[in-house]
């Protein structure tokens, strides 16, 4: 029988979920790098057992983890981030220019053929990759060198680069975004970048229709589709058939577009979840219910999925990274809460189940399928 494990980066540590492919009784192990930040961690799709994690702590600083053995034990590899010295700033809130800063690692994102192979999205806004297994990491600098630099602008949790995604059918490919900067897409493995946002609005910048500046949150991709793109961007559920050439707008009857996380099932390329958040002022769901929403149509038709989900009193948040999918039939659907639940569902959102409930409060979630 097949094996899932969910991943889990929290406020003050990582977290290592377990169970068979009936996905009702779990095994928690944890916490790893107990009080560390650790604001992702993946596993490598050519390698269940080489997982990363961003570790990161205001003293400190940021450090990667890596594993060879599923999360069992741990190594810490690759400080040594090279920028390629691209000149320049970007702009702050009140449009002074302000030095580009290395933060902390928002996204790991592991090859899809090579386990050696990481890149990795930062704060300020900035790509890597390492080719050893995150021991050195080069600045894939024509990102930062494409010239909209300085009208890139921090969202409320810092100019992050949240997002990668990796073309299934084109090596070459691969769709970043930035918060508050756009998406972007390169053709040539990271050497030239084109922003990809038109059809994008954004009312709180002075051209709401802008090359760059928009607040995207998060984008999903279905690896049989690469050509068709899901966004929750700061507000606006959005689409794009043509691999972000063009956009247009899917909230259809949700309760609010606002909120940060966006993904697709397993097997059904139309059928997409998000979980609406009141708004970019007030960062928990709406009526104090916790609804994950859920269209089969590829957006604008939405229901409310509810079952298990608190629903009275609720006043949590749902991070950009903070949902995965799993590969099984019916489809698993995990989530992680600011409440510091992590919920799952066995039939592809028509019912939740807690798998645990008193973590620290949850920063991201991946799911492997293991066989």
């Amino acid at each position: 029988m097949s094996t899932v494990r969910v991943l889990v980066g929290t406020r003050k540590g990582a977290f290592i979920l377990t169970a068979d492919g009936k996905r009702e009784q779990w095994d928690v192990s944890g916490p790893h790098f107990a009080g560390w930040e650790i604001y992702h961690l993946k596993g490598s799709p050519a390698d269940p057992n080489r997982l990363y994690a961003s570790q990161s702590n205001g003293w400190f600083g940021q450090l990667i983890q890596r594993s060879s053995d599923g999360g069992k034990t741990w190594e810490p590899v690759g400080n040594k981030f090279a920028y390629d010295g691209v000149p320049g700033t970007h702009q702050w809130y009140d449009g002074m220019p302000h030095p580009w800063e290395f933060k902390r690692v928002w996204h790991l994102e592991p090859s899809l053929t090579d386990p050696d192979i990481v890149y990795a999205g930062i704060e300020d806004a900035a790509l890597f990759r390492s080719n050893d297994g995150g021991q050195n990491w080069q600045e894939l600098s024509g990102l930062r060198g494409h010239g909209s630099g300085p009208r890139w602008q921090p969202g409320a949790g810092g100019m992050c680069l949240h997002t990668i995604i990796l073309d299934t059918s084109d090596p070459q490919r691969i769709f970043i975004a930035i918060s508050a900067a756009g998406a972007f897409r390169t053709d040539d493995s990271g050497n030239t970048w084109k922003p990809i946002n038109r059809g994008l609005y954004s009312q709180y910048i002075p051209d709401p229709t802008a090359e760059v500046g928009h607040c995207v949150h998060h984008v999903a991709m279905h690896p049989s589709r690469p050509g068709v793109l899901f966004m929750q961007k700061h507000w606006d559920v959005m689409r794009s058939d043509n691999a972000g050439d063009s956009w247009q707008e899917v909230s259809g009857n949700l309760p609010t577009d606002f909120g940060f996380v966006i993904d697709v099932h397993a097997h059904e390329p139309e059928t997409i979840y998000v979980v609406p958040i009141k708004s970019d002022s007030e960062h928990f769901v709406p009526d104090g219910k916790l609804r994950v929403y859920r269209s089969r149509t590829g957006g604008n038709e939405w229901e409310a999925l509810t079952k298990g989900l608190p629903q009275r009193d609720c006043y949590v948040n749902v991070l950009r990274d903070a949902m995965a999918v799993d590969s099984l039939d019916k489809c698993g659907v995990y989530f992680g809460t600011s409440g510091g639940q992590v919920y799952a569902s066995a039939n592809a959102g028509d019912s939740w189940n807690p798998i645990v409930r008193d973590l620290p409060a949850v920063l991201s979630v991946e799911v492997q399928t293991l066989l």
